[in-house]
Formats: structure tokens, C-alpha cells, sequence
């Protein structure tokens, strides 16, 4: 290989490593380069009133019960309100979470002063409160906001024959809870399960009756649930008459018939014929 050839290759080779190295030392320089941080958007926010804690349908509002929380603005929720002292006084006709904002369809109407179950009332309803137990409660699991049927258990007749019909259906549970009773001479008051349903005038003097002249019991419904049921109510006989074998007679020629039994109810007596 001649000199010249030898030089050449030697001025490549470092002309080559000049510009790795230079290419290193730019790469290194760039990484310890500070970054521009990015840019901080401006949100915009308003302050709107929402609930301290969780607050009950029928409260009244107090200034305690509430605070402020900052909304992105243009989020807010329609009639939302920006001033704690606005929602002084106000009735709640629905429940609210915590943190939730207070709208005016959460409020009742300001004509409403008063908290409680009269604020929970629809309008043409009525509140009434009926005594029960821990049967008839279902354990506790009946709860405000359920519905129940009411079936009352009545003697009839001049046999006073005990039957038991299904009177209401569908009836909004508006609260629960106890209530004491005065007991006997000398014996501590007890406790008594008193649980308020939504009703009707109508449905009230019907639900009065039940539960002064006979034995209230309440089945829970799915909320789901709006099918109406029409029963004809049960007595002894016809519930001892249930899961019963149909009775198979003969006929003349021989041939099995089967018996129908029809009840007849003439006023207060009851009649049952047999073909």
C-alpha cells in the first residue's frame, strides 16, 4: 500500500471518529438540557353550593348542612345556586348525596316552610301512621321509600269467620319507627314498630278500618313491580283447602268425575255446593 493510500485512509478513519465523538457530545448536551415546562391551561371555575353531608328527602337546609365546591364553568348543573344563605330555610324533596350540588328541582316548593313528612307528602295524599311489630316489618327490611301491600285479616259474619284480603297495593313507605306505649300498672312502657304510608283519603279510611277492627300484615314489592292483583281473599276452608287433591267421583255410567265445589255467599253466610 503506498503512502498516499495509507494517508487517505488514516484522514478517514479520523474524520470518521471527529464526528462520532461530535455526534456523542451533542446527544449528551441535549439530554442535560433543561425542558421548557408546558404551558398551564386557564381553567375557569365557579363556586356552587352542594351538600356538607348526606341530607335526607325532607329536611329542612341549614347553613351547617352546606358548602361551597369549585365546578369547571359551563359544567354546572341547571338552577344550581351560588350562595349558601339562598338555600337557608329551603325543604329538600329528594335526597342528596355528599358533595352533590343543590338544584332547585331537588327543593320542594318555597311555599313549603316546614320540614319532615308533611314535606314528603305528594299533594291529594295524605301521611298515615300504622302500629305494627318486627313480623309484620318484615324483620327491618322494610325501609322510607318502598313500597308495600297491606293485607288486614277481619272476622266476618255472624260467625265472625276470620278472612284475609288483600286491601292496598302499591302503598309508599314515607318512614318507620318506634314509638312508646304505655303498659299496666307498675310495668315499664314497651316499644312499638310505627311505620307511615302515602294514601289516599279514600285508601286512608280503608287502611283505618283494617287497622283498628283487624290484623295488618305488609308483603314488600319489587319497585319494579306496578302489576295490580284482584284477589277474592282467603278463609279458613279455602285455605285449608290448598295443595289439596281434587276429590274424583263416579258417575252412573262408571266413568270418573271429577267433583266441583261452588261457594255461594248470600250477605254473611257462606254456602258450598258440590257437583
Amino acid at each position: 500500500m503506498s503512502k498516499t493510500t495509507r494517508s487517505i485512509l488514516q484522514m478517514t478513519m479520523a474524520l470518521f471518529l471527529a464526528l462520532a465523538a461530535g455526534l456523542l457530545v451533542f446527544r449528551w448536551l441535549a439530554a442535560r438540557a433543561p425542558v421548557a415546562p408546558a404551558p398551564k391551561l386557564a381553567v375557569q371555575t365557579v363556586q356552587l353550593v352542594v351538600a356538607a353531608a348526606d341530607l335526607p328527602k325532607g329536611v329542612k337546609l341549614e347553613p351547617s348542612m352546606l358548602r361551597l365546591a369549585p365546578f369547571v364553568e359551563g359544567s354546572e348543573p341547571p338552577q344550581s345556586f351560588r350562595e349558601v344563605q339562598a338555600l337557608n330555610g329551603r325543604v329538600l324533596s329528594m335526597p342528596v348525596g355528599r358533595g352533590e350540588a343543590l338544584t332547585g328541582l331537588r327543593l320542594a316548593s318555597e311555599d313549603v316552610k316546614v320540614g319532615g313528612i308533611s314535606a314528603l307528602v305528594a299533594p291529594g295524599k295524605r301521611a298515615m301512621a300504622v302500629k305494627g311489630n318486627k313480623v309484620m316489618g318484615l324483620a327491618g327490611f322494610i325501609r322510607p321509600g318502598n313500597r308495600v301491600d297491606v293485607l288486614v285479616t277481619l272476622p266476618v259474619g255472624e260467625r265472625e269467620q276470620k278472612i284475609t284480603k288483600l286491601v292496598l297495593e302499591k302503598m309508599p313507605v314515607l318512614a318507620t319507627g318506634t314509638e312508646l306505649e304505655p303498659a299496666g300498672d307498675g310495668e315499664k312502657p314497651s316499644s312499638v314498630d310505627v311505620y307511615t304510608l302515602e294514601v289516599t283519603p279514600e285508601e286512608s279510611e280503608k287502611l283505618a278500618l283494617a287497622a283498628t277492627e283487624g290484623t295488618l300484615n305488609f308483603a314488600l314489592r319489587n319497585e319494579a313491580d306496578q302489576e295490580s292483583v284482584l284477589t277474592n281473599g282467603a278463609d279458613t276452608a279455602a285455605t285449608l283447602a290448598s295443595l289439596r287433591p281434587v276429590r274424583v267421583r263416579t258417575a252412573p255410567d262408571g266413568a270418573p268425575r271429577a267433583e266441583v265445589v261452588v261457594e255461594v255467599i248470600r250477605g254473611a253466610s257462606r254456602d258450598r255446593m258440590r257437583f
